[in-house]
């Protein structure tokens, strides 16, 4: 007969916390000892075959450079066929040996099969997924007449992401290759005017969480969780439509260098800027005071509009 909910109300609390209180010097102890042996064993890219979605600009474009500053062989896939060809270009003067760009649309099912398919065709193998593409509309959900116009970024940011790992997964167990998933602090941080991609990162980081213990040790996966940076997506007056202009930007480069160096040190989550960190242990201790920091903050911005 199971347990009731009573008993375990009592029993897991009353054996859980004091472990953990008790385990934590060599909780942190293991964690540092673990970073430092990834470090020094940390995966070489050269030759290895890196497939990144949502290429063409921002952080999919300098994770792209990342790559090749480190040898690796490049797919670069996103839907500007232009822009691809010139990333590819300056990714080949940084230390790639060999670069393919592949025009495609992850809102499209048929597209994440066959960039798969053209990536693996022409290197003969797959190392690495960066699933990096991504799109961000704000605005209030109050405001929205027809919730269908959403549709797309759920099914670029969620969709498209599971699509493309679905297919690239028997390649990557071939290799014991890894996905780097890029979610986003939103997906955790209820930022306001954003609640369908905070939704889509949220789903993404459960999905790629499920994932990892599916998989094991079979398929490395690491998940990024960026705060905003000064990419495309955040360009002209999107922050300030978004009740973000106050929000420290970090420089797309930085973010990029930080995602590849973790993924190449087995790493299964990084947050950065490192100050985000601490804002993720005040959401989950203390989420109350977030949100109504958030909604004051808001309610403000609306205020000096309407004066």
């Amino acid at each position: 007969m199971a347990p009731s909910h009573t008993a375990a109300n009592i029993v897991v609390p009353t054996i859980v916390l004091p472990s953990l209180i008790l385990s934590l010097p060599l909780i942190l102890a293991s964690k540092v000892l673990g970073r430092i042996k990834r470090s020094l064993f940390k995966e070489h890219m050269k030759q290895k075959v890196v497939l990144i979605t949502g290429a063409s600009s921002g952080l999919g474009e300098n994770i792209a450079y990342e790559y090749a500053k480190r040898g690796a062989r490049l797919a670069l896939a996103a839907r500007r066929e232009d822009r691809l060809q010139e990333v590819a270009k300056k990714a080949r003067t940084l230390g790639s040996p060999d670069v393919i760009v592949i025009r495609a649309d992850i809102a499209k099912p048929e597209h994440c099969q066959r960039l798969v398919d053209e990536a693996v065709s022409h290197f003969g193998q797959l190392n690495h997924l960066v699933n990096n593409a991504g799109i961000w509309e704000a605005g209030f959900f109050e405001d929205c007449t027809d919730v269908s116009r959403y549709e797309r970024e759920m099914d670029i940011n969620f969709w498209g992401t599971v699509r493309t790992t679905h297919h690239a997964v028997p390649h990557l167990r071939k290799t014991k290759g890894r996905i780097v998933v890029i979610s986003s602090v939103l997906g955790w941080y209820p930022a306001p005017k954003s609640s369908f991609y905070n939704a889509s990162k949220a789903a993404v980081t459960a999905f790629f969480e499920t994932l990892s213990v599916e998989f094991g040790s079979d398929i490395g996966v690491t998940i990024a969780t960026p705060g905003v940076l000064d990419s495309e997506m955040t360009s002209g007056n999107f922050l300030k439509e978004a009740e973000m202009q106050d929000t420290p930007i970090m420089p797309v480069a930085a973010a990029a260098k930080s995602i590849v160096t973790s993924a190449c040190r087995g790493d299964r989550y990084l947050t950065e800027p490192f100050w985000m960190r601490i804002v993720f242990l005040a959401q989950l201790i203390v989420p109350e005071f977030l949100n109504s920091f958030n909604h004051k903050r808001i309610a403000a911005s609306l205020s000096k509009k309407t004066a």
